[in-house]
């Protein structure tokens, strides 16, 4: 049994296995590295946090100080810089100093950042992403700012996927005006069969009032402060006060690959969770499992937090399986008819 076990990330991965963990092996030392500073928040909760007052504070599901009661140790506004393998030591910066941490085993719980496409990296001062609750803080000022020069706020959301359909039904909920522009033919297409694709645009269109734009690939943007445009392949777009960009995740990877360990699209893992270093694991939507998947959704995350911990505790020796899990768009009217697929 490893007597020191660091894990990087504090999102529901990583908070998950780290508690599970204390609470199996109480001799054992976890330390639990974080860039955030709130404490442990659902970031499920993130886009719907434009007709929530309190979204600051029901948002935070437990605090940093809650889990160092709990007996873990906790670096918040810690950035990892790099992993020393041989040595078994960590690096780590915060408060502008860097540190080394020792461990026996490491958890990479490092989560994904929003995916922005190649076209829009260069105009990133023109729209925001989603992704973290400094993310929604921002974009909530935006929305104020708005509010104090124009009585309805108009917003592009640009990614007709899970998220950017939750997303524009949180804005409209508050009243405000939303153009959806999504580049493929039918809505949510990863997740929903054809017919619930169709009955999720009728909901959007007909009963909540956002314009859908299908068949649109966005090519960048212009403007500047509250004047923004959306730029297709064959017009222009005007007349926007915001921006949202929701393509979609991406895997943060970098740790990783700096470390030397096997990468695809994820940290690729086995069937047990490990990397290419036995004394190092991958869990939640950075880790990529053998049948070249990321399960980036709460239940399997959550449930890869709570059998690792087994796993390493002794109390675990059958591989993970994927557990029975029903991803859902919460948009208000909608109800797929079929399964949602995967």
């Amino acid at each position: 049994m490893p007597k020191h076990i660091a894990v990087i990330g504090s999102g529901i991965a990583g908070v998950t296995f780290a508690e599970e963990i204390r609470k199996l092996e109480r001799q054992l030392y976890v330390t639990l590295l974080t860039r955030e500073t709130v404490g442990y928040y659902s970031r499920p909760l993130l886009s719907h946090g434009f007709s929530r007052g309190d979204i600051e504070t029901k948002i935070v599901l437990k605090s940093f100080a809650a889990l160092v009661a709990g007996d873990i140790a906790v670096e918040s506004g810690a950035e990892v810089l790099w992993l020393d393998r041989p040595a078994k030591t960590l690096h780590f910066i915060k408060d502008g100093k860097e540190k080394p941490l020792s461990y026996d085993k490491v958890v990479l719980a490092t989560g994904s950042d929003a995916l922005i496409p190649p076209p829009f990296r260069a105009q990133a001062s023109l729209f925001h992403v989603l992704n973290s609750l400094d993310d929604l803080a921002s974009l909530r000022r935006l929305r104020e700012k708005i509010l104090a020069r124009h009585p309805r706020p108009r917003w592009a959301v640009i990614g007709g996927g899970l998220i950017g359909c939750e997303i524009s039904a949180d804005l409209t909920k508050t009243g405000d005006e939303v153009v959806l522009f999504h580049a493929l033919p039918r809505l949510m297409e990863r997740q929903l069969v054809e017919e619930d694709s169709a009955s999720l645009l009728g909901v959007l269109r007909d009963k909540l009032g956002i314009e859908v734009l299908l068949d649109k690939a966005v090519q960048g943007f212009l403007g500047s402060g509250m004047d923004l445009s959306v730029r297709l392949t064959d017009e222009i777009v005007p007349g926007f006060h915001g921006i949202i960009v929701a393509c979609g995740f991406r895997p943060r990877i970098e740790l990783a690959i700096e470390a030397g360990l096997e990468t695809r699209r994820g940290i690729v893992v086995n069937e047990c969770l490990a990397t290419s270093d036995h004394d190092v694991y991958a869990i939640g939507d950075s880790a990529e499992l053998p049948d070249g998947k990321l399960y980036a959704y709460v239940t399997p995350v959550r449930s890869q937090g709570l059998w690792l911990a087994k796993h390493l505790a002794g109390q675990e020796t059958q591989p993970w399986q994927v557990p029975a899990f029903k991803p859902k768009a919460k948009v208000p009217g909608f109800e797929a008819a079929m399964p949602y697929l995967f």
